[in-house]
């Protein structure tokens, strides 16, 4: 039986003759005309450690393709390292990589009729890009991540990418001698694979796996041990059998699969990035999903897993104590899964997490028993109010008391505002107003890891607040509170705030408020003046142009 897409579309007989010539040049067989042709969109590059580990990934991949009788297309994908761009001009550019990415892998697939599409991606925006794309091409897919990277060492501490930011605020507060700022510099990133903790990266694995476009186990492996290797091949052959059986990523990504993923993000603690990602995954699946679904799992799901930025552990330590697999077996139980929903092994949740023990091990404490969860509800709160009234996220875990009234202190950018908390002008009490950050008035949403670092580094990580409309990497924490809609640059209450103003941040209630009356906020709102575009030409003026409000996941395609 023939499975080609392109055999199957394309007129038999003499017309057929110039596609296959093609072929032949590739070095096809005609007996190849009848497998299914099979994408691998890899996203190898030197450009980051994240990355750099993706070939030989591939190359087991398209060794799977070839074992379970299927044809191999290689494509490539770009990559930005968040890591290698905060704080830079680079940055905006990161968000920007979601789309193209997504692009990318669409493009590809559609333009030459691929039977499936085999997604190998390493750093933060590979993953949604990379679903995204699946979604909208809608042929059998399935994602290999590339791996999380191993711990740095120094004196006897794991190190990880944040060590770095959090280090430049403690030198600079005189907390941290010369040689021990240069020596973790060198020290925390060892080799390849994506940043270590319950980042962006490792944050949106999981919920991969835990959605069921991803093998189980596969998400919190490390990328240069072997098992990743034979995971790659194995998701390879997984793949060859849904196209036989014509299992599409439509059929897995549903309301209650990105239900089981936004579950498991919030029982591991997982970044803020992930509720903007969601909103846009959810588009492209053309699945009902809102920002306020996020704060209605909350209520419901507990934090079980304590990891970094604001717990202890690494993915690594995840893996070790039984990884995703474990996490979903004790949702589960408690009836926080959906059981019932198929995945890309052909099997349900239930089916596939039949043989995982109900309990954690007793030997270690990064997964903790229900009954012993960190947070009795989750970490990722929506809050509204007159300064976000379409929402906006904030990441409460770590805190004391996720409470805090306090005066602004206002930036247009994020460079003055690492400035002013270097020079030691920002104070205990103060609220940080980062703005014109959105994804409009980056452009491009980029991450704030520089200044929250910085913050953190400086003991101010409690006592200050941050509000902005742009995003926070994965490995900040702190009374931060990010993705503030509608933006400054369409007008948002957030491009009226003053100097000095009262500004409320209270994760208890729910609340982002600026304290000041509605008629001077009309006042101010009738002398606002939008800016001029940052960019008029390229890329980011496109995506300028184009991007939806972060409540919506900021994506391109949202027409009205």
């Amino acid at each position: 039986m023939s499975f080609n897409r392109r055999s199957k579309n394309i007129t038999e007989g003499v017309a057929r003759a110039p596609n296959r010539s093609m072929y032949y040049a590739l070095g096809y067989q005609s007996e190849d005309f009848s497998k299914p042709m099979i994408g691998v969109a890899n996203g190898h590059s030197t450009i980051t450690p994240c990355n750099s580990g993706l070939q030989r990934l591939a190359d087991a991949a398209v060794e799977g393709i070839r074992e379970a009788g299927g044809n191999a297309q290689i494509f490539g994908t770009p990559t930005i390292s968040d890591g290698m761009a905060m704080g830079t001009e680079g940055m905006k550019f990161s968000l920007v990589s979601r789309e193209v990415i997504s692009d990318c892998v669409e493009t590809c697939v559609q333009g030459q009729w691929m039977d499936g599409v085999l997604v190998v991606g390493g750093c933060d925006k590979n993953m949604p890009g990379g679903l995204m794309g699946m979604l909208r091409a809608n042929v059998p897919a399935i994602y290999v991540y590339g791996g999380t990277i191993l711990p740095g060492h120094y004196k006897g501490q794991d190190l990880n990418i944040v060590s770095v930011f959090e280090a430049v605020g403690q030198f600079s507060a005189g907390k941290m001698s010369e040689e021990d700022f240069c020596q973790i510099e060198r020290r925390a990133i060892p080799g390849s694979g994506s940043c270590g903790g319950m980042y962006t990266a490792n944050t949106m694995s999981s919920a991969f796996e835990a959605l069921g476009i991803s093998l189980p186990y596969s998400s919190t492996m490390a990328n240069p041990h072997d098992e990743k290797l034979e995971s790659a091949r194995e998701s390879a052959r997984v793949l060859v059998e849904a196209v036989k059986q014509d299992l599409k990523p439509r059929d897995i990504v549903t309301r209650k699969a990105i239900e089981n993923a936004v579950a498991v993000i919030l029982a591991t603690g997982g970044s803020t990035n992930a509720v903007l990602h969601f909103l846009a995954i959810a588009h492209a699946a053309e699945v009902e999903w809102t920002i306020d679904d996020f704060e209605r799992m909350r209520k419901k799901v507990p934090v079980l897993c304590d990891l970094k930025p604001s717990g202890k552990y690494l993915a690594v330590d995840l893996h070790r104590a039984g990884g995703i697999p474990q996490v979903m077996k004790i949702l589960l139980n408690a009836g926080l899964l959906h059981g019932d929903c198929i995945t890309i092994t052909g099997k349900t949740v239930a089916e596939n997490l039949a043989d995982v023990p109900d309990t954690p091990r007793a030997d270690q404490d990064v997964i903790r028993p229900i009954e012993q969860a960190l947070y009795k509800e989750g970490h990722l709160a929506i809050l509204r109010g007159n300064l976000a009234t379409e929402g906006c996220v904030a990441k409460i875990t770590g805190l004391k008391n996720p409470v805090i009234t306090g005066p602004a202190r206002v930036f247009d950018d994020e460079q003055s505002a690492l400035a002013a908390i270097m020079a030691g002008k920002i104070k205990a009490g103060d609220v940080m107003v980062l703005r014109y950050l959105g994804p409009k008035g980056g452009p491009g949403m980029p991450e704030m890891l520089a200044p929250t670092g910085a913050l953190i580094g400086q003991g101010l990580g409690e006592s200050v607040g941050l509000i902005t409309d742009g995003r926070f990497s994965g490995g900040t924490w702190g009374m931060v509170v990010g993705h503030v809609a509608p933006e400054a640059a369409v007008g948002g209450t957030i491009a009226l705030v003053k100097e000095g103003d009262s500004i409320t941040i209270d994760a208890h209630q729910l609340i982002l408020q600026l304290n000041v009356s509605d008629q001077e906020l009309a006042r101010r709102h009738s002398e606002w003046k939008a800016p001029a575009p940052r960019y008029t030409r390229g890329v980011l003026a496109k995506f300028a142009r184009n991007a939806s409000s972060a409540s919506s996941g900021a994506v391109l395609d949202k027409f009205e």
